[in-house]
């Protein structure tokens, strides 16, 4: 399987080279590296000339229909080949280490590959080349992987995007796209990233949570959790809101398993990570501009065509722009249990993000149209947030009761109230039903969804 050739890598867009190339801000000169980052340099720079060696005699043209030991048997042999000509003689478990990362350069996504492997993290958080965090339980951690040098960033960005038929380059210096399991990556090069290359990419869960599991780890209670599958079964409209990494998406996916078998589903994404388990869904996505300027499909154009699919239900995974309008629209024209989420920081807040994002559309709408459409077309209200101590927590729900004047009129049914912080920094706290039965308790019940009479009762559970 290995011979002699010219490289058949995918080359790096010479456009990302020429901006990871370009020169510093001048500053003042670095402290000397201690010994410790010295050993680490050597071996980056040992790893960098293996990983030649290895991209100069593997035939990349049949590298993915080899088995993986037999592959790892050849890279181990190539490599400990190249360490006895170069006179670096090294220990076992060293040395099967060096293979192993060499096995992600060549296969994966280099330095990153243990960070995708390990199930405790959520995000990781590339800042530049040197500087790489990891979130786990809601707490960043600085994590020991680096990578080589700005050029070694770029190379890895590419491979990423260049994957699913996206660029990053000097005209076009940030790119959303999405690895092959669904985890969310975001990367931004210079210009616009001033010091360096930096990279973030939202895991994709391989076990989605479920609203069990949620009311294990205190996201939610029991009574909460009885009410938003008798919504989701009632085909009311919801607005799921949060901040970033509240838990937005991972609600949506726990909510939508509500959602009958017989009905069929359409979901619209920038990024698609949304994992609905019925059978009967269309999965849409966004595409961006080609480097000519077009060829682009927004959220707008796949909620435009997905009401011509005869949709049971639309699932559009973050409103952001004009498409709130058409979403509204299909809402309020028969589309029931459609869901979406929303950026913002109380359910109130939503509402007028979903309020200015229609107002992007350029029409003469009077507000007060905006607002009705809105408190006709909108049910019910989740708002998440992610707490000081990195767990996430359900703060309300809320129901759209109307609109009197020109203010839309809601009412909370089930609110977390925080009570205090322990000395670890824990955030305590209960949930607590409002007293208040919601209007649309009828809908639920006729969805044969059992609403217990104690319910809707005013206490508190703590948390």
């Amino acid at each position: 399987m290995f011979k002699q050739f010219t490289r058949t890598e995918k080359p790096v867009d010479p456009k990302i080279v020429a901006i990871g190339a370009r020169a510093p801000r001048q500053e003042a000169a670095p402290a000397a590296p201690t010994a410790e980052e010295s050993e680490l340099m050597a071996r980056l720079e040992l790893k960098s000339k293996l990983h030649d060696v290895l991209l100069d005699r593997l035939n990349l043209a049949v590298i993915d229909r080899v088995q993986p030991d037999e592959l790892r048997r050849e890279v181990a042999a190539l490599v400990s080949q190249a360490l006895t000509e170069e006179g670096r003689p090294m220990r076992t478990e060293e040395f099967k280490q060096l293979v192993d990362e060499l096995l992600d350069e060549v296969l994966g996504f280099g330095p990153l590959e243990p960070l995708l492997a390990d199930p405790t993290i959520n995000d990781i958080l590339v800042n530049t080349h040197r500087s790489v965090y990891v979130e786990r339980a809601g707490v960043l951690e600085k994590s020991p992987v680096r990578f080589r040098d700005e050029r070694h960033l770029l190379r890895i960005i590419d491979k990423i995007v260049s994957r699913i038929g996206r660029r990053v380059d000097e005209s076009n210096p940030w790119v959303d796209a999405r690895l092959a399991d669904g985890s969310r990556v975001n990367a931004i090069i210079r210009p616009c990233a001033i010091d360096g290359p930096s990279m973030s990419i939202r895991k994709f869960a391989r076990r989605p949570l479920t609203m069990e599991r949620m009311i294990e780890i205190g996201t939610l209670n029991e009574a909460a959790a009885l009410l938003l599958q008798g919504l989701v079964k009632a085909k009311l409209n919801i607005l799921i809101s949060g901040g970033t990494g509240s838990g937005k998406t991972t609600m949506l996916n726990a909510m939508s398993r509500n959602i009958g078998a017989r009905e069929r589903i359409v979901t619209i994404e920038d990024a698609a990570e949304l994992q609905l388990q019925q059978d009967h869904v269309v999965r849409l996505e966004t595409r961006p501009a080609s480097p000519s300027g077009g060829g682009s499909v927004t959220q707008r154009d796949l909620v435009r065509n997905a009401l011509r699919m005869r949709p049971d239900r639309i699932i559009v995974g973050e409103v952001r722009g004009a498409e709130t309008f058409d979403m509204l629209q299909a809402m309020n024209t028969g589309h029931e249990g459609s869901m979406t989420t929303v950026h913002a920081n109380t359910a109130r807040d939503a509402l007028g993000r979903i309020e200015q994002m229609v107002t992007m559309i350029g029409l003469d709408f009077p507000v007060s149209a905006i607002r009705s459409q809105i408190a006709s077309g909108l049910n019910v209200v989740i708002q998440l947030n992610r707490l000081s101590d990195g767990t996430r927590r359900v703060m309300s729900i809320s129901e759209i009761t109307g609109i009197e004047g020109s203010t839309i009129t809601m009412q909370d049914i089930f609110v977390y109230r925080k009570t205090g912080t322990t000395e670890s920094g824990q955030v305590l706290g209960e949930f607590m039903a409002t007293g208040i039965r919601p209007r649309c308790a009828d809908a639920i019940r006729a969805a044969g969804v059992d609403l217990r009479g104690d319910l809707f009762a005013s206490r508190g559970t703590s948390q």
